[in-house]
């Protein structure tokens, strides 16, 4: 098949150039202010790998091919990379999603028994009410206290080929975390049924339906429903699979990295702790098998740092960060030292 747009080697005499310079020339694209703007838009190729604002500085090698496909259909819409506004910090921006780190404290979605109450989402339908008058739409969501990547779609279209990504385990999402103690082995799976418990507010083990709860052959007065009461608030049990690995140790504590398989709520804090190696800082999922030693911290110290997946619209794949925030790094130094 013909690629679109004009094609150029780099010669060795330009090796070591800014892309956006070498763009710039009078022969390509005539001005830095040109190559920025196609750079944003997409319109930029170096190997057949789509370039953006964020590679303006990378230099060009020998014989590397650049290409630039100045009519490239929906190029027209604006990519931006990683800024702040009006206290969202944006990752990434394009015409289909937005790529948002999340600060702890915050809520993703607004709860139905607090709508007054700030969230994310609020914040991110300012943001697209003062550019686009867009609707954001939630693709997955986070712990108000865990902070990280959290995307919203601006179109239904989008929304339902991200969360059929989610849903069928394609898309990957990796999570840092601080535990106590030093989950064994170093790396491993763990592999749970959940239930969540409406009443509760929160994740429990499932457990096997009580002998109470199964069809009596005679009739008489009903033994297990206080226990079904109980049930009726859970819902039916899910499989939750994480893969982990530690990272770094440190007295007491050790620092890993969590890749989720399925997305439960509240998934990575119960499953470390019922295995003895709760999240520092958390409140809800600690158990009698814990460390007797706890290390203060005023939240779960859990950060949604990394997320890979096909995009929407150009399905390419295409991957996001996000560094750790001030209170785990202060966190990170404290265990170090």
């Amino acid at each position: 098949m013909k690629k679109q747009g004009k094609e150029w080697k780099i010669a060795p005499a330009d090796a070591e150039t800014r892309l956006d310079k070498w763009l710039a020339s009078p022969d390509r694209l005539g001005s830095r202010s040109r190559a920025l703007d196609a750079l944003a838009k997409g319109k930029v190729f170096v190997n057949d790998v789509e370039q953006m604002t964020s590679d303006a500085a990378r230099k060009v090698q020998p014989d590397e091919v650049v290409r630039i496909w100045m009519d490239r259909p929906g190029s027209s819409e604006r990519r931006y990379t990683e800024r702040r506004d009006a206290g969202l910090h944006l990752i990434y921006e394009d015409a289909a999603l937005l790529i948002i780190n999340k600060p702890a404290g915050l809520l993703t979605v607004p709860l139905a028994a607090q709508p007054d109450e700030p969230s994310l989402l609020d914040q991110v339908k300012e943001h697209l009410r003062s550019h686009r008058k867009v609707e954001p739409l939630v693709v997955h969501r986070i712990d108000r206290d865990t902070s990280g990547l959290v995307i919203f779609a601006k179109s239904p279209d989008a929304q339902r080929k991200l969360k059929d990504q989610l849903e069928r385990r394609a898309a990957e999402r990796v999570y840092l975390a601080f535990v106590h103690g030093h989950p064994l082995p170093a790396t491993g799976s763990w592999r749970d049924q959940l239930s969540w418990d409406q009443d509760e507010l929160k994740q429990q083990l499932a457990k096997p339906k009580p002998e109470s709860l199964k069809p009596r052959k005679s009739a008489g007065p009903a033994r297990g429903a206080k226990s079904a009461r109980r049930m009726k608030g859970r819902k039916e049990p899910q499989e939750a699979v994480s893969h982990y690995r530690i990272i770094e140790s440190f007295p007491g504590a050790a620092l890993i990295e969590v890749r989720l398989v399925s997305g439960k709520r509240n998934q990575i804090r119960i499953q470390a702790g019922l295995r003895g190696y709760p999240l520092i800082g958390e409140k809800m999922y600690v158990y009698e098998n814990a460390p007797p030693v706890k290390i203060p911290h005023t939240r779960q110290a859990l950060h949604a740092h990394r997320l890979k997946f096909v995009h929407p619209v150009t399905e390419r794949e295409v991957t996001f960060e996000a560094p750790l925030p001030q209170d785990l790094v202060t966190l990170h130094e404290r265990l170090q030292r």
